[in-house]
């Protein structure tokens, strides 16, 4: 096999063996007769965690998936439950034309212990109906834990047919994991894993392999790459800080108007009119909030940025400490989620007529929808 031929196992990407500073450079003497060759980048994001951040291009995604519509397929849309409206890939109708859909909502697990993941399910349910999309299942996964993942595959087995299998996202939804997983329960011999990782673009090319007992082949598509998501925006380090590792503990502040929260530094949460009333925040568990009044809030954001209130860390992008205001008007009714995307939610539970502004960095998403919980 000559290294024009090899592909690596882990990303997709060709591998070459000369330019170390390019994708998919691995030294010549770690590739020869390996039956699963890897590039340097995935060994070192499987062995040492890692990050060697590649800039991919969202016209290839696209072009991946529009072919998908050209030609008979299942495709398996995965979403973030954790963030859902950040991770929906827009138009998803036109990009896969008439090939049924399966929807797999993964990182179910991040959800407080005491979820009720019928009304969760009924809930991701009515959210896809406003984006004008007709699925043929809706699944609730930890692909990182491997629950549910074989009600995938029971879904996959029962719609494939002659297909090949689509597993398609934005980057950094679990798709290479789940993938490992859905190929863990048809028995595929260790080595064969796709390179998974908590950082964004960690797959760069399409990764193709068969499927057990079908014709057709599961195939791997690298994830769109989004720049409204906090998750998208800050350093590895500040990474960590804002991603849930494990179930998240909601935490309750009872407000009165004219307090604010931060959200390390990276959000600002001011109450500006309405009752008393309690706010509940649900984001990763490692992530400082801290309450102060608001007329001492400027102050403090400008004197303990990046000491108390962290992210952003000194690595971080300068734009991430210009903070946008959005003002919201909640009337009572239905609880309601004040989402910030790729930072978690908060919860308002519509007893009050109220109003508060939520600071973020300039385009981060900022918008609202019917509670999550």
């Amino acid at each position: 096999m000559s290294e024009m031929d090899l592909i690596c196992t882990g990303c997709g990407i060709g591998i070459q063996t000369e330019e170390k500073e390019q994708p998919g450079y691995a030294p010549l003497n770690s590739v020869i007769e390996r039956e699963y060759p890897v590039c340097q980048r995935c060994y070192r994001i499987k062995h040492y965690s890692d990050v060697a951040p590649v800039t991919l291009d969202n016209a290839g995604f696209q072009k991946i998936l529009r072919d998908i519509g050209k030609r008979p397929a299942l495709v398996v849309k995965v979403v973030d439950l954790f963030d859902f409206a950040g991770s929906w890939v827009k138009e998803i109708n036109r990009y896969v034309g008439q090939n049924p859909i399966i929807l797999v909502a993964n990182k179910a697990d991040l959800l407080p212990k005491v979820t009720n993941f019928e009304k969760v399910e009924h809930w991701l349910q009515k959210e896809v109906e406003k984006q004008g999309v007709k699925v043929a299942d809706t699944i609730l996964i930890s692909a990182k834990k491997r629950i549910n993942i074989e009600f995938v595959k029971e879904a996959i087995e029962e719609r494939v047919g002659n297909r090949d299998v689509y597993v398609v996202g934005t980057a950094n939804v679990g798709k290479s994991t789940l993938i490992n997983g859905l190929l863990n329960l048809y028995g595929q011999e260790e080595g064969a894993e796709i390179t998974t990782s908590r950082y964004p673009g960690t797959t760069l090319s399409t990764i193709k392999m068969d499927l057990p007992g079908h014709s057709g082949s599961i195939i791997d598509t690298p994830g769109i790459m989004t720049t409204h998501r906090l998750t998208d925006l800050v350093c590895p380090k500040c990474l960590r800080t804002i991603t849930p590792e494990t179930y998240i503990n909601p935490k309750t502040y009872q407000l009165n108007d004219k307090q604010t929260l931060f959200f390390g530094g990276l959000c600002r949460f001011d109450y500006l009119a309405g009752e008393k009333q309690g706010f509940t925040i649900y984001s990763a568990n490692q992530l400082s909030v801290h309450r102060t009044k608001l007329e001492n809030a400027d102050e403090i954001y400008s004197k303990h940025l990046g000491t108390l209130l962290v992210p952003p860390c000194e690595k971080c992008p300068d734009h991430l400490r210009e903070l946008v205001p959005h003002k919201i008007t909640l009337k009572s009714g239905h609880p309601q989620d004040i989402v910030i995307s790729g930072l978690g939610w908060i919860t308002v539970r519509g007893m009050h007529y109220t109003t508060v502004v939520v600071h973020a960095p300039r385009g981060v998403e900022v918008h609202t929808r019917r509670a999550l919980i």
